[in-house]
């Protein structure tokens, strides 16, 4: 099945690029080739540029203290398992104090090498970090794979209490959903959403032997999700068919 998801607001969004680049930067780290290095380099760059918007640590910040203060006041129900009531409000604790110790935004002690920010100047124009741009930086790249993945893991260690945090405030957001079976009738699914309730992000997930691509729209009120099918060209097209696939709607 192939998974799809949808952000509600524009934190989530953000969350969820951030996510992306976390997941690629630890594939790239764990290669060995130079190039696989400098991609992993760039994509700290990446989310350094995505980790500057100025409220996103005290944003995730707020989001890590409301999740504990709902937790905690489920403490005493018989209905609530303590000892997984404690393990979750224990990573949410260590991602609080985490994130809380990290001083200023995510990635702001990089800024102070003067080695890194002459790559990151350069690293956005085509072929602006050859060899004879940044003799330097080549000659990092033929360094073993082993020195150049311990620098790398140093340089993004100052990035982790802010991965930490998403991975946390994410998986609750997904733990809180649950899956269910809907049909799509002539390439068309419409849902209205129960008003009281703020849907924050929507899961889909579909059998990719149908050959079909979701285009998710969605606010408060409603979700609409239109099936549609890449032509030669990679051009999408409606596909007005009868399909079914898996919704979640995550509050």
């Amino acid at each position: 099945m192939i998974l799809y998801e949808y952000p509600f607001n524009e934190s989530i969004r953000t969350m969820l690029r951030l996510e992306h680049l976390f997941d690629r930067l630890g594939q790239l780290v764990a290669r060995d080739t130079a190039l696989d290095h400098h991609y992993a380099l760039a994509t700290i760059f990446e989310v350094m540029d995505v980790a500057s918007r100025a409220d996103l640590k005290a944003d995730l910040l707020k989001e890590l203290e409301r999740h504990r203060t709902q937790l905690n006041s489920y403490r005493g129900n018989p209905a609530i398992a303590e000892s997984v009531l404690d393990e979750v409000v224990g990573r949410i604790d260590h991602a609080f104090d985490k994130l809380n110790q990290l001083p200023g935004k995510a990635g702001q002690a990089l800024t102070t090498n003067e080695w890194l920010m002459s790559i990151r100047s350069r690293i956005s124009i085509p072929g602006g970090t050859c060899e004879f741009d940044l003799p330097g930086y080549y000659t990092w790249q033929q360094y073993l794979p082993a020195k150049r993945r311990n620098d790398l893991m140093q340089w993004a260690q100052t990035l982790m209490p802010l991965a930490e945090a998403l991975n946390v405030l994410l998986g609750l957001l997904r733990d809180s959903g649950s899956p269910h079976k809907v049909a799509a009738h002539a390439g068309q699914y419409q849902q209205s959403l129960p008003q009281g309730r703020s849907f924050q992000l929507l899961r889909m997930r579909i059998d990719p032997s149908l050959g079909l691509v979701p285009e998710i729209s969605g606010h408060r009120l409603m979700v609409s999700i239109r099936l549609m099918r890449q032509d030669e060209e990679g051009r999408l097209k409606p596909a007005p068919v009868d399909a079914t696939f898996e919704l979640t709607l995550c509050a």
